[in-house]
């Protein structure tokens, strides 16, 4: 993809380089949670040079995710040549939606601290306020015809956002398990509940 002129060469990413990011966007996501009531997920979009945070942004609501927002603002804003060289780093996995967004802005990388299955861990099965699919990013990306790099979870910073985001979702977590035991919810993920 070197000879095409959308795919510019990419500045590997240094250990430090994924902390500062994955801090920044943790920063984002726990502004969003405590100023503005939003569920948590951030995403902040690296400069070539792996330092420079051009853009930043959260969830807004179940289909206006933080990373897939971001992409399509950046899209608008940066060339895609430009994007190849950048990498969006998440405090969450991408799920398919965001990461088929990040794959047609052309942004070259993704960093993520936590993994989609820890977070179905954390939001619970059958919440309706996010229902996980059992689908990461790698597998997504696999099917594409770009080398986008990816990188995640992140090992000493998985745990500090799980912690957090779980300041979010126990409460939602422990109210859907009782309304699950009470059998106030209907069938969860295709099946009769027992």
């Amino acid at each position: 993809m070197s000879s095409n002129p959308l795919f510019p060469p990419r500045n590997p990413l240094t250990k430090t380089d994924i902390h500062n990011a994955v801090s920044a966007a943790l920063q984002v996501q726990t502004d969003a949670v405590e100023r503005h009531q939003k569920r948590p997920f951030a995403a902040v979009l690296l400069g070539p040079d792996n330092k420079t945070v051009l853009l930043s942004h959260f969830s807004i609501s179940h289909v206006d995710h933080a990373e897939a927002c971001l992409a399509r603002l950046a899209s608008v804003h940066y060339t895609q040549a430009y994007l190849w060289t950048c990498t969006l780093v998440s405090t969450w996995e991408p799920c398919a939606m965001c990461t088929g967004t990040i794959y047609w802005a052309n942004i070259g990388g993704v960093v993520y601290a936590a993994s989609e299955e820890r977070l179905k861990e954390v939001t619970g099965v059958g919440n309706g306020e996010n229902f996980t699919m059992a689908m990461g990013c790698r597998e997504v990306l696999v099917r594409g015809q770009k080398d986008v790099f990816v990188e995640g979870p992140v090992e000493d910073l998985e745990g500090v956002v799980v912690v957090e985001s779980d300041k979010y979702w126990r409460p939602v977590r422990e109210k859907v398990e009782r309304e699950q035991r009470e059998g106030n919810l209907g069938p969860v993920g295709g099946t009769e509940k027992n």
